[in-house]
């Protein structure tokens, strides 16, 4: 079952456990995978693929994690937790990312692959590491791995 059929399916238990948090954020992860899918001139009741729906719910986490800088930095505490709530409901639906330590065992397998020097141009490095690391790390950390490898 793909993550799009899995989230879809969710909503009638989040229905019965009467879970406002969790049935808000499915229907607008879903909503979101529907627009999506329009958006690739399909129809509607068709389901993203995989990588499709990672795509959706990746951004999804990213708007909640900006929602939840912006708040913090506007001092709206209140408005801070459902969106935390709402984030660790679609972290559940994202792949566990490598850790820092792993990154930087990849990255320094790169550099020398790559024949980069250390204080080569960070870019290509980070160019290179985030094609064979997409959708396993998250761009921060690669982007601090590199930046202490180079440094």
């Amino acid at each position: 079952m793909t993550i799009h059929e899995t989230i879809k399916q969710s909503i009638p238990e989040a229905l019965r456990a009467h879970d406002e948090v969790r049935l808000r954020t499915l229907r607008s992860l879903v909503t979101m995978m529907t627009n999506e899918v329009v958006a690739k001139k399909r129809k509607p009741d068709e389901f993203l693929t995989d990588e499709e729906a990672l795509t959706v719910v990746k951004r999804a986490a990213n708007q909640r994690k900006d929602s939840i800088e912006q708040f913090t930095k506007a001092s709206r505490l209140d408005l801070v937790a459902p969106e935390k709530a709402e984030l660790s409901i679609i972290d559940a639906y994202l792949p566990t990312l490598m850790s820092r330590d792993e990154i930087f065992a990849v990255a320094k397998s790169k550099m020398v692959e790559l024949n980069l020097s250390p204080s080569a141009d960070a870019g290509k490095l980070i160019g290179a590491l985030m094609k064979d690391l997409k959708g396993k790390a998250d761009g921060m950390d690669v982007k601090a791995v590199v930046d202490s490898l180079v440094s």
